[in-house]
């Protein structure tokens, strides 16, 4: 399981300007960014001249390509530990700040739906339920007690599979390789981000 919410992209125009940097060619900028009046949201249309240079300087390879680097995407991404552990892989270009399992583990009682469950045959539910209730009867122990032993017992106790949202800010670089590297990877996971990340502007037509 995982949830993503795009919460913005930004850098089109300013990625646009330090492309043509190289051969002084700012007069051949043709892309435009359009303010849609009724629901205020901004769209990058990149010109012909422009998608034009975008893609050979692409193909090109990652040395040639630094534009992508300055086209940064923020996004809100729920997803399991086993997932995160990973994406973590990614470590150049991105940077992201999760919810604290080691602070906030004890908040709130854990339920099924604190875990991606979906592959699970219905004996092993079972199982991560009573999984989940010795959680909570961990969780309640600390909460009465402060003992750090009981605090001990969720955070060893937790499944790969428990969902941590983390705010997550990459470039488009990292996107590109992600959707290069992760196409058809065997989490369904990953097929998922991959369609999200395929839907950001330009990325298509940078791909295709």
């Amino acid at each position: 399981m995982i949830k993503c919410e795009i919460l913005n992209v930004y850098g089109f125009m300013e990625a646009v300007h330090g492309m043509r940097n190289p051969m002084n060619s700012w007069g051949r900028m043709d892309s435009q960014m359009y303010k849609d009046s009724e629901w205020e949201e901004v769209t990058f249309l990149p010109g012909d001249n422009d998608l034009t240079l975008m893609k050979n300087l692409f193909k090109a390879g990652t040395e040639h390509r630094k534009y992508l680097r300055m086209i940064n995407v923020y996004m809100d991404i729920t997803a399991p530990l086993y997932w995160w552990k990973e994406f973590d892989t990614y470590k150049v270009g991105t940077v992201a700040n999760s919810c604290s399992t080691m602070h906030k583990i004890h908040d709130k009682r854990f339920t099924l739906d604190d875990f991606s469950h979906e592959h699970l045959q219905a004996p092993m539910v079972e199982i991560l339920k009573h999984t989940i209730h010795g959680l909570n009867d961990a969780r309640d122990a600390y909460l009465s007690s402060k003992d750090k032993l009981m605090w001990w017992q969720m955070i060893q106790l937790l499944p790969s599979s428990y969902n941590q949202t983390r705010t997550v800010m990459m470039n488009y670089e990292v996107v590109a390789r992600i959707i290069e590297q992760r196409k058809n990877h065997k989490l369904d996971e990953w097929n998922d981000f991959i369609d999200v990340l395929s839907s950001l502007p330009l990325i298509d037509d940078l791909l295709s």
